[in-house]
């Protein structure tokens, strides 16, 4: 509700304008086609490239962790990088899978919230980490006999960390904000 004041001499009178305060529970998703000779098409391109990309990044994890040459901080980076990119496309390619699969377009307003709030965090995350890559190639080429000295397994992990903080943080400031806006 606004409120309005008129001012007389001596005294105040509020005025109450009406406001539609309807609360919305759900969105309405449009998907790419609503034709239903399409849908199966449309599901199995999706669901192959999250698996690919699922699968793809497990083995680099796992290529990582095995093999003792590779443990590096370039690697270490790298195996967090494929973890948040894992993340990153499971926060919204089953719920789209889902949808296309039971033919619904609907998502509840909460759900629309964490899936942003969610997808904000690991984009932000995704984007540190290649700053962070990037400032590692920048010591390796820049300092290479200080190289182990400065990328210490601590210091790795440090920047894993503040990353992480600063990437929750926005996601969580960003979704407030969204909030508080009126739909």
């Amino acid at each position: 509700m606004r409120h309005v004041t008129f001012l007389f001499p001596g005294r105040h009178i509020h005025h109450m304008e009406p406001r539609n305060k309807t609360q919305i529970s759900e969105f309405l998703l449009l998907g790419f086609s609503e034709d239903p000779e399409l849908q199966p098409l449309i599901f199995g391109l999706f669901h192959s490239m999250y698996l690919v990309t699922v699968l793809g990044n497990l083995l680099i994890i796992l290529a990582t962790i095995s093999d003792s040459h590779l443990h590096t901080p370039m690697y270490f980076f790298l195996s967090i990088l494929s973890f948040v990119d894992i993340c990153f496309t499971s926060t919204s390619i089953p719920k789209m899978l889902v949808n296309i699969q039971t033919q619904s377009q609907v998502i509840t307003y909460s759900g629309c919230i964490t899936q942003m709030c969610f997808l904000l965090l690991f984009a932000g995350l995704d984007d540190f980490l290649l700053a962070v890559m990037a400032y590692d190639c920048f010591v390796a080429i820049c300092h290479p006999l200080h190289y182990m000295v400065i990328m210490n397994p601590r210091f790795c992990l440090l920047l894993v960390l503040v990353s992480s903080i600063i990437s929750i943080l926005h996601s969580i400031l960003q979704s407030l904000m969204v909030l508080r806006l009126s739909f």
